[in-house]
């Protein structure tokens, strides 16, 4: 469907991120990890916007540049208690990660069955 960069937030800072952990507990949120010169990553990011059918009204979807913002990743790893890959999928409901992906492993049809199941 490829209309899935027009729906992503870029996420910048650490206090927005406080904001996204906060704002989960009344939607969903998901956070893709990025290296912009990373193959896999790349195409991982292909992957999510060709098959991406998940309404803005069920989850909110953010983007993170690693190179810019690698701290940024670090929090979110702290927060989450998940450990960090590059690229990587994580699902946050309710404060707290219930899903994450990595690598080849993402895609869209396990991010909705979380999402749905959650």
């Amino acid at each position: 469907m490829s209309h899935l960069l027009h729906d992503w937030k870029e996420l910048t800072s650490e206090k927005q991120l406080e904001e996204i952990i906060t704002s989960s507990h009344q939607k969903p949120v998901a956070i893709f990890k990025h290296s912009t010169r990373c193959g896999i990553s790349s195409r991982a990011k292909f992957i999510l916007e060709d098959d991406w059918d998940i309404s803005k009204d069920d989850l909110d979807f953010y983007y993170l540049d690693l190179l810019q913002y690698r701290s940024i990743s670090n929090k979110i790893a702290e927060i989450t208690q998940v450990y960090h890959h590059s690229p990587q999928v994580i699902l946050i409901k309710n404060g707290e990660a219930i899903y994450d992906e990595s690598h080849h492993d993402i895609n869209v049809k396990e991010l909705k069955e979380y999402l749905s199941n959650s």
